[in-house]
């Protein structure tokens, strides 16, 4: 820290008291919602300069910097994507700053070779342009992709030549979150785009999406509107073609709401749309025809931890389902892919299980649902991806292809030969790093009112039984699961002798939807108390102290360390709040607010504004309480959560708390042209030096020694 300590910038603080449904809401920071408001132009620019000069000040910055910059270096490798006869895969090298989009092929002759399809570190050397996804026609032949620019989101398509490079269509936009469904013959495909902002209400331009068939060449202003008029305009669609093109499904689900409608056309016939599933059934299902000609029903319908049926797609209805695969009573069933097999090996179901965040995988039979056989793993870890090829086109029907990754593991790819029953490395990540000697471990703690949670933990190898510092994380929202990945942040913080713990909250999807469901909406506060009963439990066990424990957390899990830091200020000496979400009275009025009230509840609703009001970090602050250390990160195009949560969450904790501003800061870090989700490896360092760099010098972490 500086020898001086640092003098917060003043925030003009209004004596705004609304009256909502009869409740006395005080918003003393309103103003600074407006980023264009010359004072709160101001007010930002001072806390840029004090959150520079206390961030570059940070002792061991640097090296940690450097070191984060090595164990990225490791780079990654995707699972191949097979269209007739050509792999599609991404691969980062040590010195890319983002994954590349290859095309692996063979030759007459039986030779192999790849080349580069989309390299965005040369479309752009900036960092900024990122590849949001891709899909390759059902022949390989052409590739319809998404770009986004500065962290926004929006998503330009475009469609791209497979054999010559050449940019045959696009860029479309509005595409933000579009699937992108081929059609046979590669000449037409659907996919999922908004309305335009001059045709729908002011404020509701990121909503009204539709379904439209596009065909490759003409101008999307003449493509053919399929789906969405009419219904919530929070929806977001999905699109799918089974292989022979006869079969279209769509579904919709109204913003993340753990529940869809779905619907299915003959397009050999009438191509009329057939509601098979409706949201109001409260469940989720993800139905596609496979390549056996059956529809297949992945669904949580009666089945919170999912179960798999099947039908007759001509018979879609739900009296006509046939359960394949049963909900298991301790994991999640969360994929299935189709193993064509050959001559010697059968056809059979590959099966992805997460038990207690884990992955396991296991071959099926198609036609009974039995298990016949496990597919072996490394270790506890997680399956990224699963891939196989299509038996039309390709050979080799007995092979798996996986993303694996673990925690001293980053993303390769890994391969299951079924006729052999062995399992092996593919394509390691291309990088030569050395990873800290680390051990992790999964431990079962009891939250506040009784429930087992786990716990992943990882620290240093060594005997030493002295508390330590700690980072506690986790995310405990809209279904999302916490699992076993590489993860350079967690390793450099172990390797200078701290312990990374991740929890299994209530809310997350780690031990299937009831589990998310017991932490979302009026049940919300299970969510923090889970997360306060995690920082208990490192602490009773002692491998830490209150004055070595940091928590972190972006997005809902910023939401998590506010409301954290607010409920028990006590626990925890140092907070990192990442693009978080901390007034949830107004969070609805900003950006995609509304797309989550069905996880929060809605402050229009007098006994939802109770639950809203209960948590809600910004309405708790307390003047007189000493806080712990607090460091927000924001980034100005992040088109998710608005920016403003975290500024006025700052001002109100540097106006409230009592803690000495040099030795237990609040600040706020900003970055402009970057957004929510992807960014480059360079920004993705910088950021995580920062914010662990600020961690380590609250807790006492040395990182300035070997």
């Amino acid at each position: 820290m500086p020898a001086d300590s640092p003098i917060y910038p003043d925030a003009a603080r209004e004596d705004l008291i609304e009256d909502l449904h009869g409740r006395a809401v005080a918003d003393p920071y309103r103003r600074l919602e407006d980023p264009a408001d010359p004072a709160t132009l101001a007010w930002q620019e001072a806390q840029d300069g004090l959150a520079s000069a206390v961030l570059g000040a940070l002792p061991g910055r640097e090296r940690l910097a450097a070191r984060l910059t090595e164990l990225a270096g490791a780079g990654s490798v995707s699972a191949p994507v097979w269209r007739a006869g050509r792999a599609f895969f991404t691969r980062r090298l040590p010195d890319e700053d983002h994954a590349v989009l290859y095309v692996r092929e063979t030759a007459a002759d039986g030779t192999t070779s790849e080349r580069t399809l989309l390299d965005m570190n040369r479309l752009d050397p900036t960092g900024r342009t990122t590849l949001d996804t891709w899909s390759p026609s059902r022949e390989g032949t052409l590739l319809a992709y998404q770009l986004s620019v500065g962290g926004d989101e929006h998503s330009l398509l475009h469609v791209l030549d497979v054999a010559t490079g050449e940019v045959v269509d696009g860029p479309i936009d509005r595409c933000r979150y579009s699937a992108v469904a081929w059609l046979p013959g590669g000449r037409e495909f659907y996919y999922v785009r908004r309305l335009p902002p001059e045709d729908v209400p002011e404020g509701e331009e990121q909503f009204h999406r539709r379904v439209w068939l596009h065909r490759v060449g003409q101008d999307a202003a003449t493509d053919v509107e399929v789906h969405g008029a009419g219904l919530d305009l929070t929806n977001y669609y999905g699109v799918r073609v089974s292989a022979d093109g006869r079969w279209l499904v769509v579904d919709a689900r109204p913003g993340t709401a753990p529940r869809n409608s779905t619907w299915l056309a003959d397009l050999a016939a009438t191509g009329e749309l057939r509601q098979i599933s409706d949201e109001r059934n409260e469940a989720m299902l993800h139905a596609w025809v496979n390549r056996d000609g059956r529809l297949y029903l992945l669904t949580t319908l009666d089945a919170p931890r999912w179960r798999l049926c099947v039908a007759d797609p001509a018979r879609p209805d739900r009296a006509d389902w046939t359960e394949l695969i049963s909900e298991d009573v301790d994991s999640v069933l969360s994929g299935v892919e189709w193993l064509p097999g050959d001559e010697q090996v059968p056809a059979q179901l590959v099966v992805l299980r997460a038990r207690h965040a884990v992955s396991e995988l296991a071959l099926h039979d198609p036609t009974t649902g039995a298990q016949t056989a496990l597919v072996p793993l490394p270790g506890p870890g997680t399956v990224t991806s699963l891939s196989t090829v299509d038996p039309r086109t390709d050979t080799g029907g007995d092979r798996l292809w996986f993303g694996w990754t673990d925690f001293l593991t980053p993303t390769g790819v890994r391969g299951y030969w079924a006729g052999s029953g062995r399992e092996d490395l593919v394509e390691s990540a291309p990088g030569s790093v050395t990873p800290p000697s680390v051990r992790s471990e999964q431990i079962v703690y009891r939250s506040k009112d009784g429930t087992p949670v786990r716990l992943f933990l990882v620290s240093p190898d060594s005997s030493v039984a002295t508390s330590r510092p700690a980072i506690l994380t986790g995310y405990g929202g809209f279904s999302v699961s916490r699992r076993p990945a590489y993860n350079s942040a967690a390793l450099a913080w172990v390797e200078a002798g701290g312990i990374w713990a991740t929890a299994s909250l209530r809310g997350g999807g780690e031990e299937g939807e009831a589990w998310h469901q017991a932490g979302m909406r009026d049940r919300k506060q299970n969510v923090f108390d889970d997360f306060h009963s995690a920082a208990d439990e490192l602490i009773a066990r002692q491998w830490t102290t209150p004055d070595q424990l940091a928590i972190m957390g972006g997005s809902n899990g910023g939401l998590l360390v506010g409301a954290a830091l607010t409920q028990r200020p006590d626990l925890f000496r140092a907070v990192v709040c990442s693009a978080p979400l901390l007034d949830m009275v107004r969070y609805e009025r900003f950006l995609l607010g509304r797309t989550w009230n069905d996880e929060y509840g809605t402050a229009d609703d007098p006994e939802q504004l109770d639950w809203l009001l209960g948590y809600s970090p910004y309405h708790r602050v307390t003047s007189g309480v000493e806080y712990p250390s607090v460091l927000f990160t924001v980034f100005d195009s992040d088109s998710r959560v608005d920016p403003c949560h975290a500024r006025k969450m700052c001002a109100a904790l540097q106006h409230a708390t009592t803690g000495d501003p040099e030795k237990r800061p609040v600040l706020l870090r900003r970055e402009t042209e970057v957004g929510h989700g992807a960014r480059s490896v360079t920004q993705a360092v910088a950021l995580s030096a920062d914010q662990l760099a600020f961690l380590a010098a609250q807790t006492g972490l040395d990182l300035r020694q070997d």
